[in-house]
C-alpha cells in the first residue's frame, strides 16, 4: 500500500470549524475516496500554529490522482476554502512531506 503525507494551513481562528465540517463528511465524499482506492485518511492538527499533517494510506492501482476533476471533490474545495490557504483553483495548498524514518 503507498502512504502519502503532506501539509495545510488552516486561517487563523477555524479550527473548530475546520473540526466540525470533517465530523459532518459528506457520505458522497467519503465514497469516492474510497472508490479512489484511499483505505485510510488521517488528518491531525497542530493547534499552536494551524497546521494541518494529512497521512492517506493508497491501495495499488489507486485513481487518486483524477480526484481535482470531479465535480464532489470540487464543491468540498469551495466548502472548504474560506478557512485554509488554497490555490487559484480552490485545491488546498498542500507540501508533500519525505518519509525519513519508519518502524513497523
Amino acid at each position: 500500500m503507498e502512504e502519502v503525507a503532506f501539509t495545510m494551513q488552516l486561517k487563523p481562528g477555524v479550527a473548530a470549524e475546520y473540526q466540525r465540517r470533517h465530523d459532518e463528511i459528506w457520505p458522497e465524499l467519503s465514497a469516492l475516496l474510497r472508490e479512489a482506492g484511499i483505505r485510510d485518511y488521517s488528518i491531525y492538527l497542530d493547534a499552536a500554529s494551524g497546521r494541518l499533517f494529512a497521512v492517506q494510506k493508497r491501495v495499488p492501482g489507486h485513481t487518486a490522482d483524477g480526484l481535482a476533476a470531479t465535480e464532489i471533490m470540487q464543491r468540498w474545495w469551495a466548502y472548504m476554502g474560506d478557512l485554509m490557504d488554497t490555490n487559484p483553483d480552490s485545491s488546498p495548498v498542500v507540501q508533500p512531506l519525505e518519509r525519513v524514518f519508519h518502524m513497523e
